[in-house]
């Protein structure tokens, strides 16, 4: 089983569980080094356990960093995809009748395509929504290839291809991002090991001080539980917990709502032509 068919629920309870087991484990292991060894200084286990946090503390913040940037160019290529999509739709109207309607039809599509991709995203529906998206390029690809041949219309190879081109880099790029993008498994590996590492020292300490188990270990538990959920959250835009803001698209897809109708209404009104 991966690690990314690991639900965040799971992954949350999965780490509470390993903390709590690692702090007990190294709680009875310091009490039988404690039971022969009884001259071992609680200052020298005290800095050795500061050590570990202190390296844990560093892995968790570089962790998270990584994964907010991800977030960052996730929200930032919503926009840079509407922008896209806004020119090579307004473009188009460089492409002649029937093929002008047609792919205002087919930028329309894709545009919903989009928002409906980003509204409680599921593998299915963004698999669907991945062919979908490809035949729409390739269908409008093909177009503007077509009339560019005929030599016949400047603006389509010099303005309008360009313009398509940029909104298939930007949507390449959003596929590699959100859906490719991840942490790789050696980062989480050394997560959970300097994790388990660095409670089970702690429990160490607490036996080597001679104190009882404290009714804060189930707080340290779920405390650092919430921070690996939120950095897996961030890592998985098709969790749902942490989707990019859509209202760039969804914007989008208001204007040419409106651009379409207007067109509709000259085209059923010939005076207004």
């Amino acid at each position: 089983m991966g690690f990314e068919t690991i639900s965040i629920g799971s992954l949350f309870a999965i780490t509470a569980v390993l903390v709590v087991i690692a702090i007990e484990a190294g709680y009875w292991a310091g009490h039988a080094v404690h039971r022969h060894r009884e001259n071992e200084k609680e200052s020298a286990v005290s800095t050795i356990v500061s050590a570990n946090m202190a390296l844990l503390a560093f892995v968790l913040a570089f962790t998270f960093a990584i994964v907010s940037n991800l977030y960052e160019a996730r929200k930032t290529l919503v926009r840079e995809d509407a922008n896209a999509i806004r020119t090579a739709f307004l473009r188009a109207d460089f492409l002649p009748e029937p093929d002008r309607g047609k792919a205002a039809e087919l930028f329309a599509e894709y545009v919903d395509l989009r928002v409906r991709m980003a509204q409680g995203p599921s593998p299915e529906r963004v698999r669907q929504g991945l062919v979908r998206s490809e035949r729409i390029h390739r269908q409008l690809w093909e177009m503007a290839i077509a009339h560019a041949r005929t030599g016949t219309n400047p603006p389509i190879p010099n303005l309008y291809i360009p313009a398509l081109n940029e909104m298939i880099r930007v949507y390449a790029l959003r596929v590699d991002i959100a859906l490719e993008t991840r942490l790789p498994r050696n980062i989480w590996l050394v997560q959970y090991t300097l994790l388990v590492l660095a409670m089970a020292g702690f429990g160490y300490q607490m036996a080597n001080a001679g104190s009882r188990r404290s009714w804060a270990t189930p707080c340290l538990a779920l405390s650092f539980a919430v921070v690996i959920a939120l950095i897996a959250s961030l890592d998985r835009p098709m969790s749902g917990y942490f989707t990019a803001p859509q209202q760039p698209m969804a914007d989008l897809q208001a204007e040419m709502a409106a651009v379409m109708e207007s067109r509709q209404r000259r085209q059923d009104e010939p005076g207004l032509e």
